[in-house]
Protein backbone atom coordinates (compact mmCIF):
# COMPACT_ATOMS: atom_id res chain seq x y z
CA UNK A 1 0.00 0.00 0.00
CA UNK A 2 1.27 3.47 -0.92
CA UNK A 3 0.19 6.49 1.13
CA UNK A 4 0.82 10.17 0.39
CA UNK A 5 0.78 12.53 3.41
CA UNK A 6 0.55 16.26 2.60
CA UNK A 7 1.75 17.65 5.92
CA UNK A 8 4.57 20.04 6.90
CA UNK A 9 4.93 18.79 10.50
CA UNK A 10 7.41 15.93 10.26
CA UNK A 11 6.51 14.68 13.73
CA UNK A 12 2.94 14.09 12.56
CA UNK A 13 4.28 12.35 9.43
CA UNK A 14 6.45 10.06 11.59
CA UNK A 15 3.49 9.25 13.86
CA UNK A 16 1.31 8.38 10.87
CA UNK A 17 4.05 6.24 9.33
CA UNK A 18 4.60 4.34 12.59
CA UNK A 19 0.87 3.66 13.06
CA UNK A 20 0.36 2.48 9.49
CA UNK A 21 3.45 0.24 9.55
CA UNK A 22 2.09 -1.57 12.60
CA UNK A 23 -1.09 -2.56 10.71
CA UNK A 24 0.29 -2.61 7.15
CA UNK A 25 3.97 -3.71 7.29
CA UNK A 26 4.35 -3.32 3.53
CA UNK A 27 3.13 0.29 3.50
CA UNK A 28 5.16 2.99 1.76
CA UNK A 29 4.57 6.47 3.20
CA UNK A 30 5.63 9.50 1.14
CA UNK A 31 5.28 13.04 2.48
CA UNK A 32 5.36 16.55 1.06
CA UNK A 33 4.85 19.85 2.88
CA UNK A 34 3.18 21.91 0.16
CA UNK A 35 -0.26 21.38 -1.31
CA UNK A 36 0.94 22.28 -4.81
CA UNK A 37 3.56 19.52 -4.65
CA UNK A 38 0.92 17.12 -3.36
CA UNK A 39 -1.34 17.80 -6.35
CA UNK A 40 1.57 17.16 -8.68
CA UNK A 41 2.34 13.82 -7.00
CA UNK A 42 -1.29 12.66 -7.11
CA UNK A 43 -1.32 13.53 -10.82
CA UNK A 44 1.87 11.67 -11.68
CA UNK A 45 1.90 8.72 -9.26
CA UNK A 46 -0.54 6.08 -8.05
CA UNK A 47 -1.57 6.08 -4.37
CA UNK A 48 -3.92 3.98 -2.28
CA UNK A 49 -4.59 6.76 0.21
CA UNK A 50 -3.94 10.51 0.51
CA UNK A 51 -3.95 12.33 3.86
CA UNK A 52 -4.10 16.14 3.77
CA UNK A 53 -3.27 18.55 6.58
CA UNK A 54 -5.57 21.46 7.38
CA UNK A 55 -4.47 24.19 7.13
CA UNK A 56 -1.70 23.96 4.53
CA UNK A 57 1.17 26.48 4.26
CA UNK A 58 0.67 27.41 0.61
CA UNK A 59 -3.00 26.95 -0.26
CA UNK A 60 -6.50 26.39 1.09
CA UNK A 61 -7.11 22.72 1.93
CA UNK A 62 -10.56 22.68 0.34
CA UNK A 63 -9.14 24.16 -2.88
CA UNK A 64 -6.51 21.39 -2.93
CA UNK A 65 -9.16 18.70 -2.47
CA UNK A 66 -11.33 20.19 -5.22
CA UNK A 67 -8.36 20.26 -7.60
CA UNK A 68 -7.49 16.61 -6.84
CA UNK A 69 -11.11 15.58 -7.38
CA UNK A 70 -11.01 17.05 -10.87
CA UNK A 71 -8.84 14.13 -11.98
CA UNK A 72 -8.59 11.50 -9.23
CA UNK A 73 -10.90 9.28 -7.15
CA UNK A 74 -8.16 8.36 -4.66
CA UNK A 75 -9.38 7.81 -1.05
CA UNK A 76 -8.66 11.07 0.79
CA UNK A 77 -8.70 12.02 4.48
CA UNK A 78 -8.31 15.44 6.09
CA UNK A 79 -6.03 15.86 9.14
CA UNK A 80 -7.32 18.71 11.30
CA UNK A 81 -6.66 19.98 14.81
CA UNK A 82 -10.09 21.59 15.14
CA UNK A 83 -13.32 20.89 13.36
CA UNK A 84 -16.97 21.83 13.54
CA UNK A 85 -19.96 20.22 11.88
CA UNK A 86 -19.71 22.92 9.22
CA UNK A 87 -16.00 22.17 8.67
CA UNK A 88 -16.81 18.50 8.14
CA UNK A 89 -19.68 19.29 5.79
CA UNK A 90 -17.50 21.61 3.69
CA UNK A 91 -14.69 19.06 3.55
CA UNK A 92 -17.01 16.25 2.47
CA UNK A 93 -18.69 18.44 -0.12
CA UNK A 94 -15.29 19.40 -1.52
CA UNK A 95 -14.51 15.72 -2.00
CA UNK A 96 -12.87 14.40 1.18
CA UNK A 97 -13.84 10.90 2.33
CA UNK A 98 -12.86 11.05 6.00
CA UNK A 99 -11.74 13.35 8.83
CA UNK A 100 -8.99 12.53 11.36
CA UNK A 101 -8.71 14.92 14.30
CA UNK A 102 -5.24 15.79 15.63
CA UNK A 103 -3.86 14.78 18.03
CA UNK A 104 -4.99 11.26 17.17
CA UNK A 105 -4.51 7.96 18.93
CA UNK A 106 -2.99 5.07 16.93
CA UNK A 107 -6.16 3.04 17.45
CA UNK A 108 -8.41 5.80 16.11
CA UNK A 109 -6.16 6.52 13.13
CA UNK A 110 -6.04 2.86 12.09
CA UNK A 111 -9.79 2.44 12.61
CA UNK A 112 -10.55 5.43 10.38
CA UNK A 113 -8.08 4.32 7.70
CA UNK A 114 -9.53 0.81 7.71
CA UNK A 115 -13.08 2.18 7.52
CA UNK A 116 -12.16 4.53 4.68
CA UNK A 117 -10.48 1.81 2.63
CA UNK A 118 -13.43 -0.52 3.23
CA UNK A 119 -15.90 2.12 2.03
CA UNK A 120 -13.92 3.11 -1.06
CA UNK A 121 -12.80 -0.39 -2.05
CA UNK A 122 -15.79 -2.36 -0.83
CA UNK A 123 -18.08 -5.08 -2.15
CA UNK A 124 -19.29 -4.57 -5.68
CA UNK A 125 -16.41 -2.34 -6.81
CA UNK A 126 -16.20 -2.23 -10.57
CA UNK A 127 -12.59 -2.41 -11.80
CA UNK A 128 -13.46 -0.92 -15.20
CA UNK A 129 -12.45 2.68 -15.67
CA UNK A 130 -15.47 3.49 -17.85
CA UNK A 131 -18.83 1.77 -17.46
CA UNK A 132 -21.71 2.32 -19.90
CA UNK A 133 -25.36 1.45 -19.46
CA UNK A 134 -28.47 1.59 -21.58
CA UNK A 135 -30.27 4.90 -21.77
CA UNK A 136 -27.05 6.72 -22.62
CA UNK A 137 -25.60 6.69 -19.10
CA UNK A 138 -21.83 6.24 -18.72
CA UNK A 139 -19.45 6.79 -15.79
CA UNK A 140 -15.69 7.29 -15.90
CA UNK A 141 -14.42 6.20 -12.48
CA UNK A 142 -10.94 7.55 -13.19
CA UNK A 143 -11.96 11.12 -13.99
CA UNK A 144 -15.17 11.03 -11.88
CA UNK A 145 -17.20 12.17 -14.91
CA UNK A 146 -20.80 11.18 -15.63
CA UNK A 147 -22.38 11.44 -19.07
CA UNK A 148 -25.97 11.14 -20.21
CA UNK A 149 -26.53 10.75 -23.97
CA UNK A 150 -23.07 12.17 -24.60
CA UNK A 151 -23.63 15.24 -22.43
CA UNK A 152 -21.62 15.65 -19.26
CA UNK A 153 -23.75 15.76 -16.12
CA UNK A 154 -22.31 18.13 -13.51
CA UNK A 155 -22.49 16.45 -10.10
CA UNK A 156 -21.25 17.71 -6.77
CA UNK A 157 -18.66 15.48 -5.03
CA UNK A 158 -21.34 14.15 -2.67
CA UNK A 159 -23.73 13.41 -5.55
CA UNK A 160 -20.95 11.63 -7.44
CA UNK A 161 -19.98 9.49 -4.43
CA UNK A 162 -23.61 8.55 -3.83
CA UNK A 163 -24.15 7.55 -7.46
CA UNK A 164 -20.81 5.71 -7.53
CA UNK A 165 -21.74 3.69 -4.44
CA UNK A 166 -25.10 2.72 -5.93
CA UNK A 167 -23.65 1.80 -9.32
CA UNK A 168 -20.78 -0.22 -7.86
CA UNK A 169 -23.39 -2.27 -5.97
CA UNK A 170 -25.78 -2.60 -8.93
CA UNK A 171 -28.85 -4.65 -8.08
CA UNK A 172 -28.17 -4.65 -4.33
CA UNK A 173 -30.37 -2.72 -1.92
CA UNK A 174 -28.24 -0.30 0.08
CA UNK A 175 -29.86 0.86 3.31
CA UNK A 176 -30.07 4.50 4.32
CA UNK A 177 -27.62 3.76 7.15
CA UNK A 178 -25.15 2.06 4.82
CA UNK A 179 -25.20 4.93 2.32
CA UNK A 180 -24.82 7.53 5.05
CA UNK A 181 -21.85 5.66 6.52
CA UNK A 182 -20.08 5.16 3.19
CA UNK A 183 -20.80 8.55 1.61
CA UNK A 184 -20.97 10.97 4.56
CA UNK A 185 -19.32 9.05 7.43
CA UNK A 186 -20.46 7.27 10.59
CA UNK A 187 -21.43 10.53 12.31
CA UNK A 188 -24.38 10.92 9.92
CA UNK A 189 -25.90 7.41 9.99
CA UNK A 190 -29.14 8.56 11.63
CA UNK A 191 -29.91 11.50 9.34
CA UNK A 192 -32.00 9.87 6.59
CA UNK A 193 -32.92 13.29 5.18
CA UNK A 194 -29.44 13.45 3.60
CA UNK A 195 -30.02 10.41 1.39
CA UNK A 196 -33.53 11.47 0.42
CA UNK A 197 -32.40 14.97 -0.54
CA UNK A 198 -29.40 13.86 -2.61
CA UNK A 199 -31.26 10.99 -4.27
CA UNK A 200 -33.80 13.60 -5.41
CA UNK A 201 -30.95 15.75 -6.81
CA UNK A 202 -29.46 12.76 -8.64
CA UNK A 203 -32.77 11.78 -10.20
CA UNK A 204 -33.29 15.30 -11.50
CA UNK A 205 -29.83 15.51 -13.04
CA UNK A 206 -30.07 12.01 -14.55
CA UNK A 207 -33.60 12.68 -15.82
CA UNK A 208 -34.85 9.75 -13.76
CA UNK A 209 -38.57 10.27 -13.04
CA UNK A 210 -39.05 10.02 -9.27
CA UNK A 211 -42.60 8.69 -9.75
CA UNK A 212 -41.46 5.97 -12.15
CA UNK A 213 -37.66 5.67 -11.85
CA UNK A 214 -35.65 3.69 -14.39
CA UNK A 215 -32.33 3.69 -12.53
CA UNK A 216 -32.49 4.64 -8.86
CA UNK A 217 -35.24 2.61 -7.23
CA UNK A 218 -36.63 3.19 -3.74
CA UNK A 219 -37.05 0.28 -1.35
CA UNK A 220 -39.57 1.93 0.92
CA UNK A 221 -38.47 2.08 4.51
CA UNK A 222 -35.12 0.44 3.67
CA UNK A 223 -33.03 2.37 1.16
CA UNK A 224 -32.20 2.45 -2.56
CA UNK A 225 -30.76 0.32 -5.33
CA UNK A 226 -29.44 1.01 -8.81
CA UNK A 227 -30.86 -0.95 -11.74
CA UNK A 228 -29.07 -0.44 -15.04
CA UNK A 229 -31.49 0.95 -17.65
CA UNK A 230 -31.95 -1.17 -20.77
Amino acid sequence: MKVLVIEENQRVVRDISFCLQVRYPEVIVISVAEGSKGIEMVETESHDLVMVDSPLPDMDTLDLISKIREFSDVPLAILSEAETAMDRARGLEAGADEYVTKPFSPIELLARVKSLLRRTQGVGFRPERVVSFGGGLSINFTTREVFLSGRRVKLTPIEYRLLSELVRNEGRVLTHRSLLDKVWGSEYVSDFSFTKRYISHLRQKLQDDSDNPRMIHTERGVGYKFIAPT
